[in-house]
């Protein structure tokens, strides 16, 4: 019992809602009541809340967030806000794609300098993709080349898809530094060092962070790409709103990418690349062939065995139950299809090139009430004699020698790179991308190789971004709503949050020994009004007509 009295308390504070479904009722049968004592004193209370309530002050108004240009205050290698409103730096590709049709290798898609176009923040401007189902390239020089030595490289800048993606990429390229780097041939096949970002086509959410490992025997350059995030990424790329990306690797070899300062992907150079750093020490002997007597069967037939005497292998697998008996009333002799009596042959039929007209067979009607028409034939069932075909028993093979596997010999193309993170350096930042989605809205790029530098440099800008969008939000219950649009099974879970609180009130706190009792309505809507206030009307020497007249409602009462 006491159980149940501490489930009740605190279930009861589940149900404030139902107040407010009190009070509707209240007003659809106030017209109903009869009016007395009790309804002039509680409508005047009433009217005294009300007026307070007017004096209350309302909610403080939404704070604005002021923009202010971010400032770098540490070193780094690269900084654009793009808040000056021109691509003063920045150089358009004037190159064209090789291998695909002159149509589309162009390099023409465009690029603009401009706000969001349901900016939160005024003055805040951004790198935007305009162009839809259009090569884009554009690129610009770092203060001074990346060298990878003894520092970290923080890369990092945001992303906002404003109008949602279908297939595109919004992905950075940090350009290799090389003696021919020309930014206005700027293409798909321009060297690069790093390239990190987001990419989704169709449902494939990606977050690449691909880098250019350079083999010291041979000199060539092969893709290493990092592990796929375990964190569903889908949200960052359908809620339209402004996200940062950063990259951080480090001298020991490890790397972080975060995402608005969560870590979504960690690892290793060394461990956790794909194909691997290092190739294996050994490899297979192209040269080793299994010999031709090497036996791999585990198992054979046991050579002494006998197939009994008794054994038929022609016995059938099912025989004629013999059992079996005709059902009554069966029809033998009427078919179980006939023609269709109500079927006409077509007016354009030609029996010449379309043969013999027939009509289309139906169920015999006939055989709808009869257990079953046509010649009767014994069901089928298992033959308990039947054995099949004789097999000997599978024994250990006493000759098995194990599955043939090539001789290991040492890998003539083994290397051992254990700094991996000594990547070639690179001395521009560049975006080539194709995209079916426009307005892409890039903002806030910034390398460097202080950790510290990097999150002041998000917090002017990209946190700025995030308090004018939460102080733009809506309130819990649009979110609530717009969630459930997006996944209708949220329906499921409100209306359960709703009503298991009222199903558990109802179960322990009105069952067992002491039955809930039913409170007359007056009572319930006003439990603050004490029975003695009923004795007004004998001691009151004043008519009803007067105390109605001093009711703020000036109800009438209701005639007998």
């Amino acid at each position: 019992m006491e159980l149940k009295m501490r489930l009740c308390v605190a279930l009861l504070s589940l149900s404030l809602c139902l107040g407010l479904m009190g009070h509707v009722r209240a007003q659809e049968e106030a017209d109903d009541v009869e009016m007395d004592v009790e309804d002039a004193i509680d409508d005047m209370r009433e009217e005294d809340v009300e007026e307070e309530e007017e004096k209350a002050p309302g909610p403080p108004p939404v704070p604005t967030v002021t923009y202010r240009a971010p400032e770098p205050m540490g070193e780094h290698y690269f900084a654009e806000s793009f808040d000056k409103g021109t691509l003063q730096g920045w150089v358009l590709s004037q190159a064209k794609k090789d291998g695909i049709d002159e149509e589309i290798a162009k390099y023409d898609g465009k690029w603009e300098v401009e706000e969001m176009k349901d900016t939160k923040l005024p003055g805040d401007k951004g790198l935007v993709l305009k162009s839809k189902a259009k090569h884009h390239a554009i690129s610009a020089l770092l203060l001074r080349p990346f060298t990878f030595d003894t520092k970290p490289l923080i890369v990092q800048y945001e992303v906002n898809f404003q109008t949602g993606i279908d297939c595109g990429g919004a992905y950075v390229k940090l350009l290799a530094q090389t003696p021919d780097l020309d930014l206005e041939e700027f293409v798909d096949k321009t060297p690069y060092t790093i390239m990190f970002g987001p990419d989704k086509c169709g449902e494939d959410y990606k977050l690449h962070f691909i880098f250019r490992h350079k083999n010291p025997k041979t000199g060539e350059f092969e893709e290493k790409h990092a592990k796929k995030p375990d964190a569903d990424l889908r949200t960052y790329y359908t809620d339209k709103k402004t996200h940062l990306y950063t990259l951080v690797l480090n001298p020991d070899n490890s790397f972080e990418i975060l995402i608005d300062q969560t870590v979504v992907n960690s690892g290793s150079l060394l461990n956790d690349m794909t194909p691997p750093i290092n190739p294996p020490a050994e490899i297979e002997d192209p040269d080793d062939h299994k010999p031709e007597d090497w036996d791999e069967r585990p198992k054979i037939q046991d050579p002494d065995s006998v197939k009994p005497e008794d054994w038929d292998e022609d016995a059938p697998a099912k025989i004629p139950d013999e059992d079996a008996v005709k059902p009554d009333g069966w029809l033998d002799e009427e078919p179980e299809y006939i023609g269709d009596p109500d079927a006409l042959k077509p007016e354009d039929w030609d029996e010449d090139m379309d043969g013999e007209w027939e009509a289309p067979q139906i169920p015999n009607p006939i055989c709808e009430t009869a257990p079953g028409c046509g010649p009767w034939e014994r069901p089928m069932i298992d033959n308990p004699n039947y054995k099949g075909k004789w097999k000997p028993p599978m024994i250990d093979n006493p000759n098995y020698q194990g599955v043939w596997k090539p001789r290991k010999i040492p890998n003539p193309d083994f290397f051992e790179d254990l700094h991996p993170f000594r990547m070639t350096p690179f001395s521009a930042v560049g975006l080539e991308l194709w995209s079916m989605s426009s307005d892409i809205f890039f903002d806030n790029f910034f390398v460097t190789s202080d950790r510290t530098v990097a999150e002041r440099w998000a917090a002017d800008g990209w946190g700025l971004k995030k308090a004018a969008e939460g102080a733009a939000e809506p309130g819990l219950v649009n979110q609530m709503i717009t969630a459930a649009e997006e996944r209708p099974w949220l329906w499921i879970v409100y209306v359960l949050t709703v009503a298991l609180p009222l199903v558990l009130i109802i179960v322990f706190c009105c069952t067992g020994k002491n039955k809930c009792h039913s409170v007359p309505y007056r009572r319930a809507q006003r439990p603050h009004l004490k029975p003695r206030t009923r004795k007004l009307r004998k001691k009151n020497q004043k008519s009803e007509d007067d105390i109605l007249r001093r009711s703020p409602r000036n109800r009438k009462p209701r005639k007998d």
